[in-house]
């Protein structure tokens, strides 16, 4: 554990400080996710070994947990300082950027991994995450639908060959809110009426959201509305940039009974760079967690024969912005698997 540990604590440090300092720990916040991250994945291969295959992993819950309690003081603390007059426009935008990235890239898949777990307050803790994120659907839409559907046609989180991030994204979010809500409403219909009534996940979605859009209101003033909308929009854009990295164009074989064939490793891409990987808990050893979806974070493996990407995930999420440069360097990769098409 002490690589998760030590990676996103340095970050988590490096924020308040900029938060309440400015300058240079400003800098430093958003440098530490950015161009450090990328140089040490590039030149350190590895500091931390895997742990032990089939070890129990207590200490990471406990972590995972206190990160998802930790995302709600620095989303406050960000706004607060955000619509205050301490710091310089420029501290401002350093941190707004540090902030918003920490949010997509290590918030998120820690919830990711929250909402996966057994016991009900991590699952609660993960789902409100994504509520403050305004992306409350996708702690149903990602177990319910995209582990279902994941490289078919039934997945709007599964892009095709050749799509744009720009047209994934709309389609996406869309698809995931609609198909989240239709697979939450069948389990209901299956239930009690009072379950049906009472419990919708939905309702703590939009009802949370909308929460939390008058709370940073009220609290924060016009100003940091503002900043709360687009820091959760700025999240919202890393949170599909992943999906759409971590699947683009590995589709299922559809067999001759309709039905696709079973989730494999060959239907993600994953990243071996070691420091993206410990700050985004695990996140781009993706096939791994398909096929597994309850093994913790710090458990996840990498195989012989998975789609590897040429980048890590965050420098993939760059490249996916600039569509023409991004098919370019896909195309190659598509290639050397067999499924250039």
């Amino acid at each position: 554990m002490i690589g998760f540990v030590l990676a996103i604590l340095a970050q988590v440090g490096l924020l308040v400080l900029g938060a309440l300092w400015g300058g240079g720990w400003a800098v430093a916040a958003l440098v530490y996710i950015t161009a450090f991250a990328a140089a040490l994945d590039r030149v350190v291969p590895r500091l931390f070994p895997d742990a032990a295959q089939g070890a129990e992993f207590p200490s990471g819950a406990r972590f995972s947990v206190a990160l998802g309690l930790i995302h709600f003081a620095l989303l406050g603390l960000v706004l607060h300082v955000i619509s205050g007059d301490a710091l310089s426009v420029a501290e401002k935008l350093f941190i707004f950027v540090a902030y918003a990235l920490f949010f997509g890239q290590v918030s998120h898949p820690n919830a990711h991994e929250l909402i996966h777990r057994s016991a009900r307050f991590p699952r609660l803790l993960g789902r409100w995450v994504y509520i403050s994120l305004l992306f409350g659907h996708h702690a149903s839409a990602h177990v319910l639908v995209h582990h279902s559907y994941v490289g078919t046609e039934k997945d709007p989180n599964s892009p095709k060959l050749g799509a744009s991030f720009y047209h994934f994204f709309a389609k996406a979010w869309r698809g995931s809110f609609t198909q989240g809500l239709k697979a939450e409403t069948a389990l209901r219909a299956r239930g009690s009426r009072a379950r049906r009534r009472w419990s919708h996940p939905y309702v703590q979605y939009v009802g949370g959201a909308v929460g939390f859009v008058v709370a940073a209101a009220v609290l924060f003033g016009a100003k940091g509305l503002i900043a709360y909308l687009t820091l959760a929009l700025y999240a919202q854009v890393q949170i599909l940039l992943a999906d759409y990295v971590q699947h683009y164009g590995l589709r299922r074989v559809i067999r001759d009974n309709g039905k696709p064939e079973p989730v494999s490793d060959a239907h993600s891409w994953n990243s071996p760079h070691w420091f993206s990987s410990a700050l985004m808990v695990n996140a781009p050893r993706h096939s791994d967690h398909h096929l597994h979806p309850s093994r913790p974070y710090p458990g996840l493996r990498l195989r012989d024969g998975m789609p590897i990407l040429p980048h890590s995930l965050p420098v993939m999420a760059v490249l996916a912005l600039y569509p023409p440069i991004w098919r370019r360097v896909m195309r190659r990769e598509l290639d050397g698997l067999g499924k250039g098409g």
